[in-house]
């Protein structure tokens, strides 16, 4: 049987399976099990869904993940969150936009804790929109603010969405950690400067909240002070070279244990939710790694990648429109696929194409490099942002219709137009200029 055939009905039975609501996961786990029974052997499948199973289970990086969600639940449910926007409100909440300002700079904070993009709109969220609605902030631009902002979850580390994109591509975490800090305090930057475009325009859409004295401003300031040091010790740990991205992520759990035991903030029923969301989203990330592993020997065996390359470069496109077409190919697919499953899925199609073709060459960086696989790690991120605000798919605009079930859904897309313009915007700067992403892990590295 031709292998490009079988892969082309392994891709096709995803999608089918997928639109069935299976897990992501499991349909990767399903569909490469069979395709390598029928491309290679029945024994052939089994050893490699035993052997990859525990290679990941095992694999001592991976322990990232358990450890940086664990310190996002523990400040979320312990009110570490609240102190977080509440300190950022109070120092630019008397502005015009300053609530929105606020909301984004709560969710660029709470992103160096959590990991997650749904996490971060969800908690941020639950404490910034009825705040706006008090003020009577434009329904439109508080909820693009938080859908927005809290897709800052998978760029600023620790991210999920880096730790996924190493396991695939073999790369450091802890180099791809460090590669999302600029961009994220870049596209951070550049949503607060779509809020105050807005507001500029049209300053009815986000009236002034009171004005803080000095000594409320300060307070403020020092309740988050906790999450202020956790982010500063993990992530500067592993910049300094004093931590690895595990011992990073180890050391922010053990502290938001300590702020929150010393706040007295700790309850049987909330450790018990802690531990129950720690293991249930580390289980769901473990498993779509495990799918993962599966699928790609899969994929590799249908020589579907090798192919497309050969074709792709026998067209001589160019770089600017190989990349051009890659990149609007990922944005289009992010509106109907989830992130996650775009990158498992396509990555190991798609960057076989682009390491063989002239995009190196012409962004100055070599394929054989780290630098060239950190950069598009950072670039396939910020389409997997720009996925989570994409209709109709777009998992944080379901997380804001939770939060806020009297906004109509019509209006939240609305609202998160601009910030998809911005996050656009901020994927051509970086394509223009890679050194801003690789600027940090090279830094360390010397």
């Amino acid at each position: 049987m031709d292998p490009i055939l079988v892969g082309i009905a392994g891709l096709v039975l995803i999608l089918v399976l997928m639109s069935q609501r299976v897990p992501v996961a499991m349909a990767m786990m399903v569909v490469g099990f069979i395709g390598l029974v029928v491309l290679n052997s029945w024994q052939s499948a089994l050893a490699t869904l035993v052997t990859e199973t525990w290679s990941t289970l095992i694999f001592y990086e991976l322990m990232v993940i358990p450890f940086f969600v664990l310190m996002g639940n523990v400040a979320s449910m312990c009110g570490m969150s609240r102190d977080l926007y509440g300190a950022a409100n109070a120092w630019v909440g008397w502005m015009r936009g300053g609530l929105a300002h606020g909301t984004v700079l709560g969710c660029t904070g709470f992103a160096a804790l959590s990991g997650s993009s749904v996490a971060s709109a969800l908690t941020i969220g639950r404490v910034a929109l009825p705040e706006m609605k008090r003020y009577g902030y434009d329904r439109r631009l508080a909820a693009g603010a938080v859908a927005a902002g809290g897709t800052l979850g998978i760029l600023i580390p620790p991210s999920t969405g880096f730790v996924i994109y190493a396991i695939l591509t073999e790369e450091s975490i802890g180099r791809l950690f460090l590669a999302g800090v600029i961009p994220g305090i870049l596209l951070a930057g550049m949503f607060m400067l779509t809020i105050f475009i807005q507001v500029a325009f049209k300053p009815e859409i986000g009236p002034a909240a009171r004005r803080y004295t000095w000594r409320e401003k300060r307070i403020a300031l020092g309740r988050a002070m906790s999450i202020l040091f956790i982010i500063f010790v993990s992530i500067g740990g592993i910049y300094g070279g004093v931590f690895t991205p595990v011992e990073a992520a180890a050391v922010g759990a053990v502290l938001a244990v300590f702020f929150a035991l010393l706040r007295k903030r700790f309850s049987p029923g909330i450790v018990h939710s802690v531990l129950l969301n720690t293991v249930n989203t580390s289980v769901m990330i473990y498993f779509i790694i495990i799918g993962a592993a599966i699928f790609s020997p899969f994929l590799a065996l249908t020589q579907i990648p090798d192919s497309l390359a050969a074709a792709l470069t026998g067209y001589d496109l160019g770089p600017v429109t190989l990349l051009f077409i890659v990149l609007i190919a990922f944005i289009a697919l992010g509106t109907f696929l989830d992130g996650f499953a775009m990158m498992v899925l396509i990555l190991p199609i798609v960057l076989p194409i682009i390491e063989q073709s002239q995009v190196p060459a012409f962004l100055e960086l070599r394929p054989d490099s780290s630098d060239f696989n950190v950069w598009f790690g950072v670039i396939m991120v910020i389409i997997l942002e720009m996925a989570l605000i994409s209709p109709p798919v777009g998992m944080n605009v379901f997380v804001v219709k939770g939060v806020a079930p009297d906004v109509p859904m019509r209006d939240i897309y609305i609202g998160i137009l601009p910030f998809w313009i911005a996050m656009m915007i901020c994927l051509v700067i970086l394509v223009a200029f890679p050194q801003i992403s690789l600027f940090l892990p090279n830094t360390m590295l010397n």
